[in-house]
């Protein structure tokens, strides 16, 4: 007989107020090297969840209290654990209920009596799929891809955070998150684009933005990627007047920007000690010390226009 503990894979949370279930999923669940919690209630499962947030929740619909489509509507309200997925065990069957459990977020549904070989093979497809969320989600935090989705009334459905960063530095007035509308605009040219039967799939310049739009696969939503252009400052006027050479010019307008040095490296396809040493010109050239001081000079310049 083999003795050795089996790491646990994944922490499963388990809602229901009958003993026997519970009992049955948690020897299949632990069995199978898997992490368990148990809650009998909603509100305890809620308490359970701010203490020790699961990968994946098995949630009984009928229970005492609050039932299980309520306690899911709260936590998909709550952003901390809105991404956590839940399955409904029930042994209800009529549409109405089924509908209901999706409509409050739920992704799957477990038919009692419990199957214990069904609950497994539900849990790893969706632990997976729930994982390959996270990663592509990392990735993106960690990246510099710019991009977000609309529907086809033009609200925001996705948005990276490169997205997010550009977005509020080119349009510091303007609050473009999801759920929201675009600037009016954007909104005007994406909407266009959205209702054209054959879109025109031409760039659009706004405010230093630079988007381009395009159908996802679903037909249902719109990707729009964006970069920051710059147009909207007069680099020519400002290296004129600052007596600055035009690849100083850009430096300066992105390090305004907030942009770090390695940042404006990468926009202008350049290695951070170049950026260094533009900047050690730009400080001589405009009798500054700091970059703050640089910033400040040519923050009031181009705001007195």
């Amino acid at each position: 007989m083999n003795n050795s503990v089996i790491d646990p894979i994944a922490t499963v949370l388990i809602v229901d107020d009958t003993p026997g279930n519970l009992a049955l999923l948690s020897d299949t669940l632990s069995e199978a090297g898997y992490r368990v919690l148990v809650a009998t209630d909603g509100l305890a499962a809620l308490e359970q969840i701010d203490y020790l947030p699961p990968d994946i929740i098995l949630m009984d619909v009928v229970m005492p209290g609050i039932d299980g489509f309520e306690t899911c509507k709260r936590l998909k309200a709550n952003p901390i654990t809105s991404d956590i997925p839940l399955l409904f065990m029930t042994g209800l069957s009529e549409l109405d209920n089924l509908l209901r459990g999706f409509g409050e977020g739920g992704l799957d549904y477990i038919v009692k009596p419990i199957r214990p070989p069904e609950v497994l093979a539900r849990i790893e497809v969706h632990l997976a799929l729930a994982r390959a969320k996270q990663r592509t989600n990392a990735a993106l935090k960690l990246s510099r891809f710019a991009a977000f989705a609309l529907d086809n009334n033009g609200i925001v459905t996705w948005l990276t955070p490169a997205a997010s960063d550009i977005l509020s530095t080119c349009l510091p007035n303007d609050c473009v998150e999801i759920g929201g509308l675009l600037p009016k605009p954007l909104a005007t040219w994406a909407l266009n684009q959205i209702n054209s039967k054959t879109p025109a799939n031409d760039t659009f310049e706004y405010q230093g933005l630079e988007l381009n739009l395009t159908a996802c696969l679903n037909a249902q939503e719109y990707l729009v990627l964006i970069k920051e252009t710059g147009h909207h400052w007069d680099l020519e006027a400002l290296k004129n007047a600052m007596g600055l050479t035009l690849r100083e010019a850009e430096i300066l307008m992105w390090i305004s920007r907030g942009k770090t040095n390695k940042e404006v490296g990468l926009i202008l396809e350049s290695s951070h000690r170049t950026v260094n040493k533009h900047l050690e010109h730009i400080y001589e050239k405009l009798g500054v010390a700091t970059r703050a001081a640089a910033v400040a000079m040519v923050m009031q310049r181009t705001t007195s226009k």
